[in-house]
């Protein structure tokens, strides 16, 4: 649709599954290391963890667990953020957090490695991670702004089980066997049937502007990122019966005319992202399709009706 030179087109389906080196924003195995150390709570301590093919016994997190580190990947939640990540700093180590603690901290870069790299360099000893569909938004749609400027983005989320986390996926998996064997329904995560069913993210809701904080999150954390207060973002998100691999569907509005065709040649050049645009033969992204790969898959890729 034109209007007032801008150009609005349906970038269509966007897949994609946050998987623990993609959430950090590099490949453990890419550099070359002396020792990984697992932390985590008390209740932890002890176990096994296997990683890139060798085993490591998790020890218990505590503010000195950080004497000889450099880089700490921190995905325990905000509270743990606030509690230990200062100790982490204090002691020479960059801490990169996965939680929402310090994302909208104006001293604390928030990056996303194909949109903004380079402010990583700016940190004083944190470095935010930003939340899993707003990475999912920003790595194709980022861009896209540099080429045609973007002027407003409208997203719907389909969220998968693993965005909540190992016991929601396990509980996804265990409604099915429990719809199979005719039984109740285990809701202890969402307190809701999951299986065959779709349902606003389980997240608060503002009463004042009502979207709830997933969305909020997509909206602020884009502005910062993208270094664009100007730019309109709008979201939904949902969350959705499927085990890994979350995808939106995104609606941009240009502020110049853009044809498909060159949205496909920009992203087709685009860091992380994979063009699965197959219209012939009726092939999209699909979550199944998303697992286990690192890029963001891109389809249905076509203009909003004149």
């Amino acid at each position: 649709m034109f209007g007032e030179e801008k150009f609005s087109a349906q970038i269509g389906t966007f897949c994609y599954e946050m998987k623990i080196e993609k959430m950090f924003g590099f490949h453990v195995h890419k550099y070359e290391y002396k020792q990984i150390k697992m932390l985590a709570s008390a209740r932890s301590a002890g176990k096994s963890q296997e990683f890139m093919g060798q085993t490591y016994t998790i020890e218990e997190l505590k503010e000195d667990s950080f004497e000889d580190v450099d880089i700490a990947l921190f995905s325990a939640g905000g509270s743990q953020t606030k509690q230990f990540a200062p100790a982490a700093v204090k002691s020479g180590c960059v801490v990169v957090d996965n939680s929402s603690a310090y994302r909208m901290d104006p001293s604390t870069p928030l990056i996303v490695p194909e949109v903004n790299p380079e402010e990583a360099k700016n940190h004083n000893g944190i470095i935010a991670n930003p939340n899993c569909s707003t990475i999912i938004m920003n790595v194709p749609v980022w861009p896209l702004h540099q080429n045609f400027g973007v002027d407003r983005v409208v997203v719907s989320t389909y969220q998968a089980a693993s965005g909540a986390g190992a016991a929601a996926m396990a509980e996804l998996e265990q409604q099915a066997a429990d719809w199979v064997s005719n039984k109740p329904l285990t809701q202890d995560i969402f307190g809701r049937q999951y299986m065959f069913n779709l349902f606003s993210h389980n997240s608060d809701i503002d009463p004042d502007t009502l979207y709830n904080e997933e969305e909020t999150k997509m909206i602020k954390e884009t502005k910062k990122i993208f270094n664009d207060d100007s730019i309109n973002v709008t979201a939904t998100c949902v969350r959705v019966p499927v085990l890994r691999a979350h995808c939106e569907s995104v609606n941009l509005t240009f502020k110049e005319s853009v044809t498909p065709d060159q949205v496909r040649e920009v992203l087709r050049s685009a860091p992380g992202v994979t063009v699965l645009d197959d219209v012939e033969n009726n092939q999209f992204p699909e979550p199944i399709i998303a697992s286990e790969e690192d890029d963001v898959f891109v389809g249905r890729i076509r203009q909003d009706p004149r």
